[in-house]
């Protein structure tokens, strides 16, 4: 039997779990936070099944998710991580920039960051990546390990949301 192992399917089950801590935050009346699909343009069709079986990208997507907490505008992306250090290739410029001028206009940007070998989230605020950035900019590491992580800024499963995420907006505007 053959496996299955795409790089396209990483994440998955943090999406899954992020997806359904939105369905229950709308539920609550908490949130309204929806998934933003990456558009694309099929090339080939398997007709019989109606099925894309081949495509490309249209353009290059911003965020994950996007959309109001309690009035405020929220947008985050959401990535899994298997080992301690987390490589900034995975997050592009055009992503960093969109967050940066989302902020600019009075919203929350941030990265929700799975820690898949020690079953951890945790919230990433914008400026705290901007400081990993910019020391790859100037040449520096292009990663960040776990330990010059915030501590404050994991996320504890309690109230029976999955991922949490709320509690790390809320300490993120209450520490600007």
């Amino acid at each position: 039997m053959a496996t299955w192992s795409s790089r396209g399917l990483r994440g998955s089950t943090l999406e899954e779990l992020v997806n359904r801590t939105n369905e229950q935050y709308r539920e609550k009346g908490l949130a309204l936070i929806q998934k933003i699909p990456t558009p694309i343009t099929p090339v080939r069709m398997d007709k019989e099944n109606r099925h894309i079986t081949l495509a490309y990208f249209e353009q290059r997507s911003t965020v994950d998710y996007i959309g109001a907490v309690q009035g405020i505008p929220v947008c985050f992306d959401a990535k899994e991580c298997s080992t301690d250090t987390f490589p900034l290739s995975n997050i592009h410029p055009h992503q960093v920039e969109f967050m940066k001028a989302f902020e600019e206009q009075g919203g929350v940007a941030f990265f929700l960051v799975f820690y898949s070998m020690e079953d951890l989230f945790y919230y990433l605020p914008l400026r705290e990546l901007l400081v990993f950035w910019k020391r790859m900019e100037e040449g520096g590491r292009k990663s960040f390990r776990r330990e010059e992580l915030n501590a404050d800024y994991y996320l504890k499963r309690k109230s029976g949301f999955l991922v949490p995420y709320l509690e790390g907006i809320q300490r993120d505007l209450d520490n600007r």
